[in-house]
């Protein structure tokens, strides 16, 4: 259980997140993400990261027990820390150093969105779905990612009524590089990751470095600016009440 990084091929760094039953991450979990995908980027001989999971589905987002836990003993510290754990997890996917893969199966949801927005390919399998669920969470953010996925008006409508797409809607749309059974997902990935790999190591890595440069968006300054307004939704008091209504089978 936890965070766990392997090396399959040469070049290639495989980072697996495992927290049963359904990889709702509590806030220790998004920081030890975040430090495996830096540490695997600094690594001199890793030129491709695959990002991964175990279990049911690729990711449910933050642990709302651990937040409904810290808000009925009056404390917000759970809310800040996932908020912050987030954001670093979502800029180590985006900011490591060589290109990272997203291998997604199942449910992507929540702070899910956040990691393969911000990943530079993605692999899915044939039964994975793609959502924001925050409004009915009592959240805001990951707009912010969600929109480098689907175009700006598909976006909006998937964020305000919390509905998913497929995997197969989000190859139509050109975001996923390819869809695969779910049998075949790891191997499907790590081929893409194999082939990236093959380039000079010091060239890929100029290579992230300018994409990134030219991107249009600033994504940790938006996504920075969607967490204010979760916070305000804290505050009023609407997150809680929103919160104490969700019961979905994402809680871990």
């Amino acid at each position: 259980m936890g965070v766990s990084t392997a090396s399959p091929d040469k070049g290639i760094a495989l980072v697996t997140v495992d927290f049963p039953p359904v990889n709702a991450l509590p806030v220790q979990g998004w920081y030890d993400l975040a430090d495996a995908l830096r540490a695997a980027g600094r690594d001199p001989e890793v030129r491709c990261v695959v990002l991964a999971a175990e279990g049911r589905g690729f990711n449910a987002g933050v642990d709302i027990k651990e937040m409904q836990r810290d808000t009925e003993r009056g404390g917000h510290g759970a809310l800040i820390g996932a908020n912050r754990g987030c954001y670093e997890a979502f800029a180590a996917v985006y900011e490591c150093e060589v290109p990272v893969v997203a291998a997604v199966h199942g449910f992507c949801l929540g702070g899910g969105i956040g990691l393969v927005g911000n990943a530079d390919a993605i692999v899915a399998s044939d039964d994975a779905t793609f959502g924001l669920p925050e409004l009915d969470r009592g959240a805001l953010g990951a707009a912010t990612h969600l929109s480098r996925l689907v175009p700006q008006h598909l976006m909006r409508a998937l964020y305000y009524t919390s509905h998913t797409a497929t995997a197969a809607e989000l190859h139509a749309h050109g975001s996923v590089w390819k869809v695969v059974p779910r049998e075949g997902l790891r191997a499907a990935a790590l081929e893409l990751a194999a082939e990236i790999a093959l380039k000079d190591g010091y060239l890929i890595r100029l290579a992230k470095a300018a994409i990134n440069g030219i991107d249009p968006v600033d994504v940790r300054r938006s996504y920075r600016f969607e967490q204010g307004f979760t916070f305000e939704a804290n505050l009023s008091g609407v997150a809680d009440r929103v919160r104490d209504t969700f019961g979905g089978e994402e809680r871990s």
